[in-house]
């Protein structure tokens, strides 16, 4: 059993940065997928950000490139998501998710129901 607790989020101005953390605990071995995902009032739940345990380049949501850096570190068992350039329309309640298999593609409308493992969230907001 795979269980993830999420921690960083926060209110933010405009353009401010957040790092959130996903600590993971049970049995994560270099076959697994860890994502981030958040979702708004009123919208589906969007991929934003996956990297396998095993290396190989992080899949990123077109919306957050440039802004958004997904890392693990194994050691800590941790994956963590640096935001930065933070818009308003990046407020929503952050999810961290796991799954085994290394495919991490999370841009499209069935990336979440990929996912086994969830996180409680934890809330981002961003003001102008």
């Amino acid at each position: 059993q795979v269980q993830l607790v999420e921690s960083g989020g926060g209110s933010v101005q405009v353009g401010g940065s957040l790092r959130l953390s996903c600590a993971a605990s049970g049995y994560i071995d270099s076959s697994y997928c860890m994502g981030w995902f958040r979702q708004a009032p009123g919208k589906e739940r969007e991929g934003v950000a996956g990297i396998a345990t095993g290396g190989g380049s992080p899949y990123y949501a077109d919306s957050v490139k440039g802004r958004f850096t997904i890392s693990r570190d194994s050691a800590k068992n941790t994956v963590y998501l640096q935001m930065n350039g933070l818009k308003p329309e990046d407020t929503a309640m952050y999810y961290c998710a796991a799954k085994v298999g290394d495919y991490c593609y999370i841009g499209d409308t069935q990336a979440a129901r990929r996912f086994r493992y969830w996180g409680q969230g934890t809330q981002v907001t961003v003001s102008s």
